[in-house]
């Protein structure tokens, strides 16, 4: 029994024009089958991507606040002019610079989106070649080793590296995002506008899998979801996450 990541899930005011930014960005689809709008590479809805993690926009009534998120992402690039061109084309879709404490000297850009979500534009890094447009999903941590042993657990992607500065996983297919856990000395002090979402496999229960979770620590989260067929869920540092249900 494992669970797969298939989306990220980010909160915005205006999650159209979100989803605009984010389809143009990455060079995918928009697609709106309900109130969420979900981005995805393919040219039609297919949920989930076989290869790629889409992203799931879900409208809410609060705007983002100055706290910097816990959970961003990485954007690959392949020479040195697309990391210029591309930070260029997001700027005019709407980006602003942003500055995290990253410092003068480092090579890559950060950004962040209409809605003030940050992310990172990269320098071309090998590892990133066959990624596709979002090389690694980031997730903010004090304790790298224990998220590993958490969510190598939690899901089958197999953890590629593991330091006392980061937990690197990837899809056992060998392509897509990576996601890593890196740590960081800040602390989590509200909820995050971005999580993931993970899915149980065709045949899978999802309520076994829930309770497999909290055998390894995760703790049930109540955001005022109310009735819905997904579980929200916590990691052992409180990053939230939710276990949806296949369709």
């Amino acid at each position: 029994m494992a669970l797969r990541p298939v989306q990220l899930n980010i909160k915005a005011v205006d999650g159209p024009a979100v989803g605009r930014f984010w389809a143009q960005a990455l060079g995918w689809n928009l697609f709106r089958p309900g109130v969420t709008t979900y981005v995805g590479p393919s040219a039609e809805l297919v949920w989930p991507d076989p290869v790629g993690v889409g992203i799931d926009i879900v409208p809410v009534p609060e705007p983002k606040t100055a706290t910097k998120n816990r959970v961003h992402l990485d954007l690959a690039t392949t020479s040195a002019a697309h990391q210029t061109e591309l930070v260029a084309r997001l700027k005019a879709l709407g980006a602003t610079p942003v500055d995290v404490g990253q410092g003068a000297d480092v090579p890559f850009t950060v950004l962040a989106d209409p809605e003030g979500n940050e992310f990172c534009v990269l320098e071309p890094r090998e590892i990133h070649r066959d990624t596709g447009p979002i090389a690694v999903m980031v997730v903010d941590c004090a304790d790298p080793r224990a998220m590993a042993r958490f969510w190598g657990e939690a899901v089958d992607w197999p953890l590629h590296e593991v330091t006392d500065d980061h937990a690197l996983f990837r899809s056992p297919k060998g392509v897509g995002p990576y996601l890593e856990f890196l740590r960081t000395p800040d602390v989590k002090t509200v909820p995050d506008r971005i999580h993931l979402d993970l899915l149980p496999y065709p045949g899978d229960d999802k309520e076994a899998e829930v309770a497999r979770l909290r055998t390894l620590g995760a703790v049930d989260l109540d955001v005022g979801q109310g009735d819905v067929p997904w579980t929200c869920l916590t990691d052992p540092e409180g990053h939230e996450f939710c276990v949806l249900v296949p369709s």
